[in-house]
């Protein structure tokens, strides 16, 4: 019984190395297909697709379920509705607002944007821990502004840069 989980046969081992090596070279060439913007981390929505994606890959890889067929088509799948997502964004406004989000201003010229903090729920501790982790700041005032992008990254302007009013960020 315990053998089982340490090894199970040389059949296991060698689908693993076959479906995953084709499995791979098949995902790299979509990638180069599809563009850079496949695995971009620009908001919600990219990292999803890239999560969804490398979750697919390992269900190809370790599943006995899935045949390669039906990983290519899953992989592809994804690939093309993040394609299609990606070029209506770009032709519609209003989809775009839908799919992504616009960066939010949580800190300007010392001050505590308190609202949008609410609105995004981030803590004033939380902007403390992002300031000393940007060049060991440890007050407020030693910024311009913390912005928390689209991508859910946290972006640290210098005091002495031009600090955009919340409005202007996108």
């Amino acid at each position: 019984m315990t053998e089982d989980i340490f090894f199970q046969g040389w059949s296991g081992v060698g689908r693993v190395l076959l479906i995953g090596s084709l499995a791979y070279v098949y995902l790299i060439l979509l990638l180069r297909v599809t563009g850079k913007r496949t695995l971009a981390k620009l908001n919600a929505f990219d990292l999803v697709v890239t999560v969804a994606i490398g979750s697919t890959l390992a269900t190809i890889l370790l599943s006995n379920d899935v045949a390669l067929a039906e990983g290519i088509a899953a992989l592809t799948l994804l690939a093309a509705l993040q394609f299609a997502v990606a070029f209506v964004s770009v032709r519609w406004q209003g989809f775009a607002n839908v799919v992504r989000s616009e960066p939010t201003m949580l800190l300007r010229k010392g001050e505590f944007c308190r609202d949008a903090m609410r609105r995004v729920r981030v803590t004033e501790d939380e902007l403390m821990t992002v300031l000393r982790s940007h060049g060991g700041r440890t007050r407020p005032g030693e910024v311009g502004a913390i912005i928390l992008e689209s991508d859910g990254s946290f972006s640290v302007l210098d005091a002495d840069e031009d600090v955009p009013h919340p409005d202007r960020l996108s």
